[in-house]
């Protein structure tokens, strides 16, 4: 089980994107762990939109948590916004 800062950051280097995780509409510090750790391999398709990512991907690996996906501004991503678009914007 690692801590969510981890999981971030290796979200951050295979997805190509950042990530903060969310509980009961609280932002989840950084140092809370007990999580599992992401378990995909490759990248999303780059024409795999911000919702999709979160319900395919996301959600699967950790149950019970929100996810606010941002842009290369730190701005919360729409949820139509295709990965590849997100990607370019860091």
């Amino acid at each position: 089980m690692v801590q969510i800062k981890n999981v971030e950051k290796k979200i951050l280097d295979l997805e190509g994107f950042e990530i903060e995780f969310w509980q009961n509409g609280h932002n989840v510090p950084g140092n809370k762990d007990g999580l599992p750790q992401y378990q995909y391999k490759k990248m999303a398709k780059n024409d795999m939109t911000v919702q999709e990512w979160k319900r395919t991907r996301f959600k699967k690996c950790f149950p019970g948590y929100d996810v606010e996906v941002l842009d290369g501004n730190g701005q919360p991503a729409h949820g139509a916004t295709k990965l590849g678009n997100l990607r370019g914007s860091f």
